[in-house]
């Protein structure tokens, strides 16, 4: 796959002074954490709100959701707060499609992959995309060897860095990369890391425009 074919999140955005680095790299999405009190990255609806405000609009906002409220959901997908949905709780295949029929809006599921098994899940889900992750925030890779099975176009999340990104996207061919702590220091958006995640993904930072 063309390395330009492939489209980039920057997750995990949760200080307004990252929306600086975002307008300047431009990756293709940019995901905020939503109402899960864990993570560091977390925010409030009206802090998703703020953030969403300050990065230009032509680069679409994922909300990334841990077995919230459908409703809650529905509302920011219907105000433009966000674009897309991502879960990554125990929602079921109702719930998406709760969503999708509601909203008329992309809802991605992520899927914590460990064996074939969670393989086989991913490819039934009614999900307009499905994310195969290692473990939703461990800034750790899974077994690679697992996605070859893989029926469906889907993004790959867990692990990734601005100096893997070739490999994955050679050998797996997922349609959309997913980085957050791999384009972080100190728990916090890096820009020049952000500027060569998206350089790597598009051909450029002396990466072939074919790998």
């Amino acid at each position: 796959m063309p390395v330009s074919e492939v489209k980039i999140k920057i997750c995990g955005i949760y200080r307004p002074g990252d929306a600086a680095i975002l307008n300047e790299a431009e990756p293709d999405y940019f995901g905020m954490v939503i109402n899960f009190p864990k993570s560091h990255r977390n925010l409030t609806p009206a802090q998703a709100r703020e953030v969403r405000g300050l990065v230009k609009r032509q680069i679409p906002a994922v909300g990334v959701f841990v077995n919230q409220p459908i409703d809650l959901i529905c509302t920011l997908l219907e105000e433009g707060t966000i674009n897309v949905a991502q879960l990554h709780g125990q929602e079921s295949p109702a719930d998406i499609e709760a969503i999708q029929t509601r909203t008329g809006k992309p809802v991605w599921k992520a899927f914590r992959v460990r064996t074939p098994e969670d393989i086989r899940a991913a490819q039934d889900s009614p999900a307009d995309l499905i994310l195969l992750d290692n473990g939703y925030g461990t800034g750790q890779t899974f077994d690679w060897n697992l996605a070859g099975g893989v029926g469906r176009p889907f993004a790959l999340a867990g692990g990734l860095t601005p100096e893997n990104l070739p490999a994955a996207i050679r050998l797996l061919h997922p349609v959309l990369v997913d980085l957050s702590s791999g384009v972080e220091t100190d728990k916090a958006k890096d820009r020049n890391k952000v500027l060569r995640a998206v350089r790597a993904v598009r051909g450029a930072d002396g990466y072939p425009a074919m790998i």
